[in-house]
Protein backbone atom coordinates (compact mmCIF):
# COMPACT_ATOMS: atom_id res chain seq x y z
CA UNK A 1 0.00 0.00 0.00
CA UNK A 2 1.63 3.32 -0.85
CA UNK A 3 2.61 5.57 2.49
CA UNK A 4 0.14 8.38 1.56
CA UNK A 5 -2.43 6.60 0.64
CA UNK A 6 -5.47 8.44 1.41
CA UNK A 7 -4.06 11.83 2.14
CA UNK A 8 -5.29 14.26 -0.37
CA UNK A 9 -4.25 17.47 -1.40
CA UNK A 10 -5.10 20.66 -3.56
CA UNK A 11 -2.05 21.83 -5.15
CA UNK A 12 -2.30 25.42 -6.15
CA UNK A 13 1.71 25.84 -7.20
CA UNK A 14 3.56 26.54 -10.00
CA UNK A 15 7.22 26.84 -11.41
CA UNK A 16 9.18 24.60 -8.67
CA UNK A 17 9.48 25.27 -5.13
CA UNK A 18 5.61 24.39 -4.52
CA UNK A 19 5.56 21.72 -7.23
CA UNK A 20 9.02 20.15 -5.99
CA UNK A 21 6.80 19.34 -2.60
CA UNK A 22 3.77 18.03 -4.40
CA UNK A 23 5.61 15.64 -6.38
CA UNK A 24 7.29 14.40 -2.98
CA UNK A 25 4.31 13.85 -1.69
CA UNK A 26 2.59 12.48 -4.84
CA UNK A 27 5.36 9.88 -5.46
CA UNK A 28 4.37 8.44 -1.84
CA UNK A 29 1.49 7.80 -3.01
CA UNK A 30 -1.40 10.77 -1.84
CA UNK A 31 -3.79 12.30 -4.36
CA UNK A 32 -2.49 15.64 -5.40
CA UNK A 33 -5.03 17.49 -6.97
CA UNK A 34 -3.05 20.49 -8.95
CA UNK A 35 -5.11 23.51 -9.72
CA UNK A 36 -4.50 25.83 -12.60
CA UNK A 37 -5.80 28.83 -14.25
CA UNK A 38 -6.96 28.39 -17.70
CA UNK A 39 -5.38 29.38 -20.78
CA UNK A 40 -1.80 28.13 -20.36
CA UNK A 41 -2.15 26.55 -16.76
CA UNK A 42 1.18 26.92 -14.65
CA UNK A 43 3.79 28.43 -16.15
CA UNK A 44 6.31 25.93 -15.95
CA UNK A 45 4.11 24.07 -18.59
CA UNK A 46 5.72 26.48 -21.50
CA UNK A 47 9.28 26.83 -19.56
CA UNK A 48 11.73 29.79 -20.89
CA UNK A 49 8.81 30.02 -23.93
CA UNK A 50 8.95 26.81 -25.12
CA UNK A 51 6.61 23.98 -25.95
CA UNK A 52 3.76 23.43 -23.66
CA UNK A 53 4.07 20.02 -21.51
CA UNK A 54 7.60 21.01 -20.99
CA UNK A 55 10.09 18.66 -19.79
CA UNK A 56 10.79 20.88 -17.25
CA UNK A 57 6.83 20.77 -16.47
CA UNK A 58 7.07 16.54 -16.84
CA UNK A 59 9.59 16.48 -14.58
CA UNK A 60 8.35 18.04 -11.74
CA UNK A 61 4.49 16.90 -11.88
CA UNK A 62 4.44 13.16 -12.48
CA UNK A 63 1.44 11.58 -10.27
CA UNK A 64 -1.05 14.52 -10.12
CA UNK A 65 -4.30 15.37 -11.56
CA UNK A 66 -4.95 18.99 -12.92
CA UNK A 67 -8.28 20.45 -12.47
CA UNK A 68 -8.58 24.13 -13.93
CA UNK A 69 -10.71 27.01 -12.63
CA UNK A 70 -10.85 30.61 -13.07
CA UNK A 71 -10.35 31.64 -9.44
CA UNK A 72 -10.94 35.17 -10.62
CA UNK A 73 -14.56 34.43 -11.13
CA UNK A 74 -16.74 34.45 -8.07
CA UNK A 75 -18.30 30.60 -9.26
CA UNK A 76 -14.53 29.49 -9.69
CA UNK A 77 -13.50 30.62 -6.22
CA UNK A 78 -16.74 29.13 -5.10
CA UNK A 79 -16.10 25.89 -6.68
CA UNK A 80 -12.50 25.89 -4.93
CA UNK A 81 -13.93 26.69 -1.53
CA UNK A 82 -16.87 23.71 -1.69
CA UNK A 83 -13.46 21.36 -2.36
CA UNK A 84 -11.37 22.51 0.44
CA UNK A 85 -13.39 19.84 3.17
CA UNK A 86 -12.54 17.35 0.94
CA UNK A 87 -9.09 17.82 1.37
CA UNK A 88 -6.27 17.36 3.97
CA UNK A 89 -3.93 19.85 2.50
CA UNK A 90 -3.93 23.34 0.34
CA UNK A 91 -0.46 24.33 -0.35
CA UNK A 92 0.16 27.82 -2.53
CA UNK A 93 3.58 29.46 -3.34
CA UNK A 94 2.19 32.78 -5.42
CA UNK A 95 3.78 35.71 -5.26
CA UNK A 96 3.75 38.12 -2.56
CA UNK A 97 -0.31 39.39 -2.12
CA UNK A 98 -1.61 37.06 -4.78
CA UNK A 99 -3.84 34.60 -2.19
CA UNK A 100 -4.73 37.76 -0.30
CA UNK A 101 -6.26 39.67 -3.70
CA UNK A 102 -8.13 36.16 -4.59
CA UNK A 103 -9.52 36.17 -0.44
CA UNK A 104 -8.15 32.72 -0.07
CA UNK A 105 -5.84 32.86 2.50
CA UNK A 106 -5.57 30.72 6.00
CA UNK A 107 -8.45 31.80 7.75
CA UNK A 108 -11.55 31.98 5.23
CA UNK A 109 -10.37 28.16 4.31
CA UNK A 110 -10.23 27.26 7.68
CA UNK A 111 -13.74 28.27 8.19
CA UNK A 112 -14.58 25.79 5.80
CA UNK A 113 -12.34 23.32 7.20
CA UNK A 114 -10.94 23.52 10.64
CA UNK A 115 -8.89 20.71 10.14
CA UNK A 116 -7.26 21.80 7.35
CA UNK A 117 -3.05 21.76 6.88
CA UNK A 118 -2.66 25.16 4.82
CA UNK A 119 0.86 25.25 3.57
CA UNK A 120 2.69 28.03 1.83
CA UNK A 121 6.28 28.32 0.48
CA UNK A 122 7.16 32.19 -0.10
CA UNK A 123 10.43 33.86 -0.85
CA UNK A 124 11.21 35.43 2.29
CA UNK A 125 8.12 34.48 3.99
CA UNK A 126 4.94 36.54 4.89
CA UNK A 127 6.43 38.93 7.43
CA UNK A 128 9.87 41.13 7.86
CA UNK A 129 11.55 43.91 5.73
CA UNK A 130 11.56 41.67 2.61
CA UNK A 131 8.45 40.06 2.65
CA UNK A 132 6.88 42.14 -0.40
CA UNK A 133 10.03 40.95 -2.59
CA UNK A 134 9.68 38.61 -5.18
CA UNK A 135 12.06 35.61 -5.27
CA UNK A 136 12.92 32.64 -7.40
CA UNK A 137 15.35 29.52 -7.24
CA UNK A 138 18.70 31.80 -7.90
CA UNK A 139 17.52 35.06 -5.63
CA UNK A 140 17.36 32.75 -2.35
CA UNK A 141 20.46 31.29 -3.13
CA UNK A 142 21.74 34.51 -3.22
CA UNK A 143 19.57 35.81 -0.25
CA UNK A 144 20.97 32.45 1.82
CA UNK A 145 24.60 32.89 1.13
CA UNK A 146 25.10 29.73 -1.10
CA UNK A 147 26.52 32.11 -3.88
CA UNK A 148 29.26 33.47 -1.90
CA UNK A 149 30.90 30.19 -0.62
CA UNK A 150 30.86 29.18 -4.28
CA UNK A 151 33.74 30.06 -7.27
CA UNK A 152 36.90 30.88 -6.51
CA UNK A 153 38.55 32.87 -3.79
CA UNK A 154 39.76 35.55 -6.50
CA UNK A 155 36.76 35.46 -8.35
CA UNK A 156 33.23 36.74 -8.31
CA UNK A 157 30.41 34.41 -6.75
CA UNK A 158 29.12 32.04 -8.51
CA UNK A 159 25.63 30.59 -9.13
CA UNK A 160 25.32 27.09 -8.06
CA UNK A 161 23.89 24.55 -10.68
CA UNK A 162 21.32 22.32 -8.88
CA UNK A 163 17.72 24.34 -8.07
CA UNK A 164 18.18 23.58 -4.26
CA UNK A 165 16.40 26.85 -3.42
CA UNK A 166 13.42 25.70 -5.51
CA UNK A 167 13.81 22.02 -4.70
CA UNK A 168 15.01 22.44 -1.40
CA UNK A 169 12.78 23.93 0.04
CA UNK A 170 9.98 22.32 -1.61
CA UNK A 171 11.01 19.05 -0.12
CA UNK A 172 11.36 21.20 3.50
CA UNK A 173 7.34 22.12 3.06
CA UNK A 174 6.89 19.07 2.40
CA UNK A 175 8.43 17.60 5.31
CA UNK A 176 6.37 20.47 7.29
CA UNK A 177 3.42 19.07 6.13
CA UNK A 178 3.40 15.43 6.54
CA UNK A 179 4.43 16.62 10.17
CA UNK A 180 1.78 18.84 10.63
CA UNK A 181 -0.53 16.15 9.47
CA UNK A 182 0.89 13.36 12.38
CA UNK A 183 0.07 16.21 14.42
CA UNK A 184 -3.35 16.43 13.56
CA UNK A 185 -3.72 12.34 14.07
CA UNK A 186 -3.46 13.61 17.80
CA UNK A 187 -5.23 16.92 18.12
CA UNK A 188 -7.40 16.72 15.31
CA UNK A 189 -6.35 20.24 14.50
CA UNK A 190 -4.96 21.90 11.48
CA UNK A 191 -2.55 24.57 11.27
CA UNK A 192 -0.68 26.98 9.34
CA UNK A 193 2.92 25.95 7.54
CA UNK A 194 5.51 28.49 6.16
CA UNK A 195 8.28 27.79 4.48
CA UNK A 196 11.00 30.98 3.76
CA UNK A 197 13.22 29.68 0.58
CA UNK A 198 15.67 31.83 2.00
CA UNK A 199 15.34 30.20 5.31
CA UNK A 200 15.18 26.76 4.06
CA UNK A 201 18.53 27.89 1.86
CA UNK A 202 20.48 27.88 5.00
CA UNK A 203 20.05 24.64 5.84
CA UNK A 204 22.24 23.66 3.03
CA UNK A 205 24.58 26.40 4.30
CA UNK A 206 25.54 25.11 7.76
CA UNK A 207 28.71 23.05 6.80
CA UNK A 208 29.65 26.32 5.26
CA UNK A 209 28.90 28.67 7.70
CA UNK A 210 30.86 26.39 10.65
CA UNK A 211 33.96 26.39 8.48
CA UNK A 212 35.02 29.60 8.62
CA UNK A 213 32.26 32.12 9.98
CA UNK A 214 33.50 31.88 13.46
CA UNK A 215 29.54 31.99 14.90
CA UNK A 216 28.94 34.17 11.88
CA UNK A 217 31.95 36.85 13.00
CA UNK A 218 33.26 36.16 10.09
CA UNK A 219 32.84 35.25 6.23
CA UNK A 220 33.31 32.30 5.11
CA UNK A 221 35.94 31.74 2.08
CA UNK A 222 35.30 30.75 -1.13
CA UNK A 223 37.43 27.37 -1.76
CA UNK A 224 37.08 26.67 -5.71
CA UNK A 225 36.79 23.03 -6.24
CA UNK A 226 38.23 21.74 -3.03
CA UNK A 227 40.55 21.90 -0.60
CA UNK A 228 44.42 20.94 -1.38
CA UNK A 229 44.96 17.78 -3.79
CA UNK A 230 43.32 15.51 -1.46
CA UNK A 231 39.73 17.12 -2.07
CA UNK A 232 39.71 18.01 -5.34
CA UNK A 233 38.80 17.29 -9.44
CA UNK A 234 41.23 15.89 -11.86
CA UNK A 235 40.81 15.69 -15.38
CA UNK A 236 40.45 12.32 -17.32
CA UNK A 237 40.93 11.04 -21.25
CA UNK A 238 39.49 11.81 -23.05
CA UNK A 239 39.59 15.39 -21.94
CA UNK A 240 36.13 16.73 -22.43
CA UNK A 241 34.18 19.22 -20.65
CA UNK A 242 32.82 16.82 -18.08
CA UNK A 243 35.72 14.16 -17.99
CA UNK A 244 36.52 14.73 -14.37
CA UNK A 245 36.37 12.48 -10.90
CA UNK A 246 36.33 14.26 -7.94
CA UNK A 247 38.45 12.91 -4.97
CA UNK A 248 37.60 13.64 -1.39
CA UNK A 249 40.38 11.83 0.81
CA UNK A 250 39.87 12.58 4.99
CA UNK A 251 42.52 11.18 6.58
CA UNK A 252 45.69 9.41 6.20
CA UNK A 253 44.47 6.10 5.65
CA UNK A 254 42.42 6.93 2.53
CA UNK A 255 45.57 8.54 1.18
CA UNK A 256 47.66 5.03 1.58
CA UNK A 257 44.53 3.68 -0.56
CA UNK A 258 45.04 6.62 -2.81
CA UNK A 259 48.22 5.88 -3.59
CA UNK A 260 47.75 2.13 -3.70
CA UNK A 261 45.43 2.81 -6.20
CA UNK A 262 47.29 4.48 -8.76
CA UNK A 263 50.09 2.66 -8.26
CA UNK A 264 52.68 5.22 -6.48
CA UNK A 265 53.00 3.55 -3.15
CA UNK A 266 56.54 5.22 -3.09
CA UNK A 267 54.29 8.40 -2.56
CA UNK A 268 53.29 6.71 0.75
CA UNK A 269 56.91 6.98 2.00
CA UNK A 270 57.25 10.52 0.34
CA UNK A 271 58.15 12.84 3.83
CA UNK A 272 56.59 15.33 1.63
CA UNK A 273 53.04 13.49 2.24
CA UNK A 274 53.18 11.49 5.18
CA UNK A 275 51.01 13.57 7.22
CA UNK A 276 47.56 15.59 6.00
CA UNK A 277 50.15 19.04 6.88
CA UNK A 278 52.22 17.90 4.47
CA UNK A 279 50.05 17.05 1.75
CA UNK A 280 48.48 20.31 1.78
CA UNK A 281 51.74 22.56 2.16
CA UNK A 282 52.81 20.31 -0.83
CA UNK A 283 49.78 20.05 -2.34
CA UNK A 284 50.60 21.32 -5.93
CA UNK A 285 53.19 18.94 -5.93
CA UNK A 286 51.08 15.75 -4.82
CA UNK A 287 48.43 17.08 -7.33
CA UNK A 288 50.53 17.00 -10.19
CA UNK A 289 51.70 13.26 -9.26
CA UNK A 290 47.56 12.30 -9.28
CA UNK A 291 46.59 14.43 -12.47
CA UNK A 292 49.16 12.06 -14.43
CA UNK A 293 47.44 9.06 -13.46
CA UNK A 294 44.21 10.09 -14.04
CA UNK A 295 44.77 11.95 -17.25
CA UNK A 296 45.61 8.36 -18.80
CA UNK A 297 42.34 6.78 -17.93
CA UNK A 298 38.46 7.57 -18.47
CA UNK A 299 36.37 8.87 -15.24
CA UNK A 300 34.88 5.90 -15.27
CA UNK A 301 37.76 3.80 -15.20
CA UNK A 302 39.54 6.01 -12.34
CA UNK A 303 36.46 6.15 -10.48
CA UNK A 304 36.13 2.47 -10.42
CA UNK A 305 39.84 1.88 -9.29
CA UNK A 306 39.80 4.49 -6.42
CA UNK A 307 36.54 4.42 -5.43
CA UNK A 308 37.17 0.22 -5.42
CA UNK A 309 39.66 1.00 -3.23
CA UNK A 310 38.13 2.35 -0.20
CA UNK A 311 38.54 5.99 -1.25
CA UNK A 312 35.83 8.53 -1.65
CA UNK A 313 35.29 8.98 -5.32
CA UNK A 314 32.76 9.74 -8.41
CA UNK A 315 33.00 10.26 -11.99
CA UNK A 316 31.62 13.70 -12.91
CA UNK A 317 28.39 12.89 -14.43
CA UNK A 318 26.77 15.03 -16.64
CA UNK A 319 22.82 14.91 -17.44
CA UNK A 320 23.42 12.50 -20.35
CA UNK A 321 25.17 10.16 -18.41
CA UNK A 322 22.37 10.41 -15.57
CA UNK A 323 20.42 8.24 -18.15
CA UNK A 324 22.51 5.34 -18.89
CA UNK A 325 24.75 5.38 -15.75
CA UNK A 326 24.80 1.60 -15.34
CA UNK A 327 23.97 2.24 -11.20
CA UNK A 328 21.07 4.04 -11.36
CA UNK A 329 20.29 1.42 -14.40
CA UNK A 330 20.69 -1.71 -12.25
CA UNK A 331 18.43 0.49 -9.69
CA UNK A 332 15.75 1.16 -11.52
CA UNK A 333 15.99 4.70 -11.33
CA UNK A 334 15.72 5.67 -14.83
CA UNK A 335 11.66 5.08 -15.77
CA UNK A 336 9.93 5.66 -19.05
CA UNK A 337 6.60 6.84 -18.37
CA UNK A 338 4.05 7.47 -21.16
CA UNK A 339 2.48 10.78 -21.71
CA UNK A 340 -0.67 11.70 -23.32
CA UNK A 341 1.17 14.74 -25.39
CA UNK A 342 4.31 13.64 -25.57
CA UNK A 343 4.34 10.06 -25.69
CA UNK A 344 7.18 7.84 -24.13
CA UNK A 345 9.27 10.02 -21.76
CA UNK A 346 12.49 9.18 -19.90
CA UNK A 347 12.34 10.66 -16.16
CA UNK A 348 14.85 10.29 -13.37
CA UNK A 349 12.51 8.17 -10.90
CA UNK A 350 11.65 8.49 -6.68
CA UNK A 351 14.60 8.78 -4.73
CA UNK A 352 12.23 7.81 -1.67
CA UNK A 353 12.21 4.23 -1.53
CA UNK A 354 10.12 2.50 1.42
CA UNK A 355 10.20 -0.88 1.30
CA UNK A 356 6.33 -1.53 2.10
CA UNK A 357 5.67 1.31 -0.35
CA UNK A 358 5.23 1.20 -4.21
CA UNK A 359 3.97 3.95 -6.01
CA UNK A 360 4.48 3.61 -10.13
CA UNK A 361 5.59 6.57 -11.19
CA UNK A 362 2.80 7.84 -14.06
CA UNK A 363 3.10 10.87 -16.57
CA UNK A 364 2.28 14.33 -15.40
CA UNK A 365 -1.38 15.39 -16.25
CA UNK A 366 -2.20 17.71 -19.06
CA UNK A 367 -3.84 20.81 -18.44
CA UNK A 368 -7.05 19.67 -17.03
CA UNK A 369 -7.75 16.40 -18.25
CA UNK A 370 -9.04 15.82 -14.36
CA UNK A 371 -11.42 18.53 -13.86
CA UNK A 372 -14.87 16.40 -14.30
CA UNK A 373 -13.33 14.28 -12.78
CA UNK A 374 -12.36 15.51 -9.78
CA UNK A 375 -15.86 18.00 -9.29
CA UNK A 376 -18.17 15.36 -10.58
CA UNK A 377 -16.54 12.78 -7.51
CA UNK A 378 -16.33 15.38 -4.91
CA UNK A 379 -19.14 17.66 -5.42
CA UNK A 380 -21.37 15.69 -6.89
CA UNK A 381 -21.48 18.14 -10.14
CA UNK A 382 -23.79 16.50 -13.00
CA UNK A 383 -22.69 16.76 -16.76
CA UNK A 384 -24.85 19.09 -17.26
CA UNK A 385 -23.63 21.30 -14.13
CA UNK A 386 -20.14 20.92 -15.66
CA UNK A 387 -21.00 21.67 -19.31
CA UNK A 388 -22.83 24.74 -17.86
CA UNK A 389 -19.66 25.87 -16.47
CA UNK A 390 -17.31 24.88 -19.27
CA UNK A 391 -19.43 27.58 -21.01
CA UNK A 392 -19.04 29.86 -18.87
CA UNK A 393 -15.61 29.80 -18.72
CA UNK A 394 -15.59 28.98 -14.55
CA UNK A 395 -13.32 25.42 -15.48
CA UNK A 396 -11.68 24.39 -18.36
CA UNK A 397 -10.05 20.62 -19.64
Amino acid sequence: MPALDGIRILDMTQWEAGTACTQALAWLGADVVKVEPPGRGDPGRSFMGGEHDSEYFLNWNANKRSLVLDLLQPEGRDLLLRLVPHYDVFIENYGPGVIEKLDLGYEVMRERHPGLIYARVKGFGTWGPYADYKCMDMVAQAAAGAMSVTGNEDEPPQRPGPTMGDSGSGVQAALAILAAWVQRQRTGAGQLVEISMQEAMTYYMRTMVANGSNFGTEVSPRKGHGFGATMNLYACRPGGPNDYIYVMVVNTRMWQRLASAIGRDDLIDDARFASGRGRHKNADALYAEIAKWTAERSKQEAMARIAGAGVPCSAVLDTRDLFSDPHLQARDFVKTVEHRSRGPVRLLGNPLRLSASEVPLRGAPLLGEHTREVLGADLALSSADLAGLAERGVIGG
